[in-house]
């Protein structure tokens, strides 16, 4: 049989695309040509002009995302560059389509510089409603969107940090609840100090999981350690609270919960052996994750998830981001808060019943198209109570 790789350049080649520009009006007479277009089309564009909010109502941006990359972190495949990220982009707008539709559009642009790609993006950002960045290398990344949050009226999400922070959240609450833990006194240790690393940490810590450990490749990461980048240091400040050091293997000792989101085969049945009884893993390196499902349960884990469709618990930001902003969208949310993904974590984590709970289901699947709509209200409520907070 032909690999998946081999399978899907042929339906690529077929496609040549995933997506495609759809009418949602017909031009077949003189009378639709003035309405749709000239000369009729002037009246919405000067009520545009008098207030500006009539975009939301007289175009299609009110349900419109772009979806953005440089290419300098696609997949697993790192800096392929802008054309090469393309695939990934339509994908990524396809599964808007497909799970929430919401439409989107793929936008690869040519550049590394942080001051050239926000100021692109800033300025198309008015024919959009959201803006979803993806697979932008850390630790560009994070200031691409800190600074696009600041300039942009429409709500900016970097899905890399937060889609991926939000579903490991929703599985982490299910499979702590199953392995009867409390949360505020894990301890977690999380493999990866990029973008999803940073992120994930940083929801754990906010949602009150406990005490969580971040390492890179010169192992954990603590206030004081040398060769810190900014967001490192920010992170180091508010994480391993009893400052421990070592490696991954030091840290991972009497661990609670491991994620990981790095590279393949970095932990060892050994390290899992070492946590704390019943311990939890999410080995999320994709293709190859740090351990592979059946080593990690044959040491002791009690829970494991991983990035992987052929394997229980796949840990997919598909869960997340088509929710996220068809929710934002609905509401006409200026912005993605901590809130509204605090939201949209409990809402995944509530599709797994206690009847269904079990430690080869603590995650709903990537499949079920019912979490999107589970995901958009429970962010468009936390907008809504916020906009009612401001009258």
């Amino acid at each position: 049989m032909e690999s998946i790789a081999e399978q899907s350049l042929v339906l690529h080649e077929k496609l040549r695309g995933k997506i495609e520009v759809v009418s949602r009006a017909h031009c077949s007479s003189t009378e639709d040509l003035a309405l749709l277009y000239t000369p009729g089309v002037a009246e919405p564009c000067r009520s545009i002009q008098r207030d500006y909010q009539r975009s939301w109502d007289l175009t299609r941006r009110s349900n419109l995302v772009a979806v953005i990359t440089d290419g300098t972190a696609v997949l697993g495949l790192g800096d392929i560059g802008p054309a090469a990220g393309m695939p990934v982009m339509e994908g990524k707008c396809l599964l808007f389509k497909e799970f929430a539709d919401v439409d989107a559009f793929p936008l690869c642009i040519d550049t590394h510089d942080v001051d050239e790609a926000v100021r692109t993006i800033f300025l198309i950002s008015k024919s959009f409603g959201g803006i979803n960045l993806e697979d932008i290398a850390a630790p560009r990344c994070f200031e691409i969107e800190r600074r696009l949050k600041e300039l942009c009226d429409i709500p900016v999400f970097h899905d890399d940090q937060h889609g991926t922070a939000i579903v490991t959240a929703a599985g982490l609450l299910n499979a702590v609840r199953l392995v009867g833990k409390e949360l505020g006194e894990l301890k977690i240790v999380i493999s990866g100090a990029g973008a999803a690393g940073i992120a994930i940490g940083t929801m754990l810590l906010r949602m009150g999981f406990g005490n969580v450990i971040c390492c890179d490749r010169q192992g954990a990461i603590y206030a004081g350690r040398d060769g810190l980048n900014d967001e490192k240091a920010r992170f180091a400040q508010v994480s391993n609270a009893h400052r421990e050091s070592g490696t991954l293997a030091d840290v991972m000792v009497g661990a609670d919960v491991f994620v990981g989101v790095s590279g393949p085969g970095l932990v060892t049945q050994a390290m899992v052996s070492s946590m704390a009884p019943r311990p939890i893993v999410f080995a999320q390196a994709n293709p190859t994750p740090e351990i592979m499902p059946n080593e990690a349960k044959a040491a002791g884990a009690a829970v494991v998830a991983t990035g992987r469709s052929d394997f229980p618990n796949q840990v997919n930001n598909v869960l997340a981001f088509p929710g996220i902003f068809k929710g934002a969208l609905q509401s006409r949310a200026p912005q993605i808060t901590e809130e509204m993904e605090t939201a949209a974590a409990l809402a995944i984590a509530s599709l797994v019943s206690d009847d269904e709970l079990c430690a080869d289901y603590v995650i709903p699947s990537a499949l079920d198209k019912h979490v999107a709509d589970v995901v958009a209200n429970a962010v468009a409520q936390v907008a809504r109570r916020g906009y009612d907070a401001t009258k």
